[in-house]
């Protein structure tokens, strides 16, 4: 499984979702533009001493992504605010990509035309709370996604 980012903003969330991937053995694929420089010390203070083990892929832009890796559709898992289907309800497949937007807009319209069957939602009953922070639904979202794919 791979966990994907598109367009980054906060360099704190991803130092963290980049511990969380050391954690499950995961690749973490960023996609440019980011919102902070990888140089920047706040990436690796949030991954800590974990960053220099982070498998870490880069890529220019989503088209570019698409064109090396050539994931198949269902591969695919988009999480969003409004995706049509709980994030417990897929089967993960082991070459998951859990695919996250920036923190301020999500993924961007053009990325998910034509994929709402693939776009999952975190279940927030409470109605309190809008959104969860990027690191911690994407942390939540690997475990679920891991603990489906090897049957609970």
């Amino acid at each position: 499984m791979k966990l994907v980012l598109v367009t980054p903003e906060i360099p704190h969330n991803t130092g963290a979702i980049g511990r969380t991937a050391v954690a499950l053995g995961l690749e973490l694929i960023l996609i440019k533009p980011y919102g902070f420089s990888l140089d920047e010390g706040a990436v690796a203070r949030s991954g800590t001493r974990y960053w220099k083990h982070v498998e870490l892929s880069q890529y220019d832009s989503w088209h570019a992504f698409l064109k090396a890796r050539a994931p198949a559709r269902e591969s695919l898992y988009f999480f969003e605010e409004h995706g049509a289907q709980s994030f417990y309800a897929p089967h993960y497949v082991s070459d998951a990509y859990l695919i996250f937007g920036r923190e301020s807009k999500g993924l961007q319209p053009e990325i998910l035309a034509g994929m709402e069957d693939r776009c999952f939602h975190m279940p927030m009953p409470s109605g309190l709370v809008k959104s969860l922070n990027l690191a911690n639904a994407a942390t939540a979202v690997a475990y679920q996604a891991m603990r489906a794919k090897l049957g609970g």
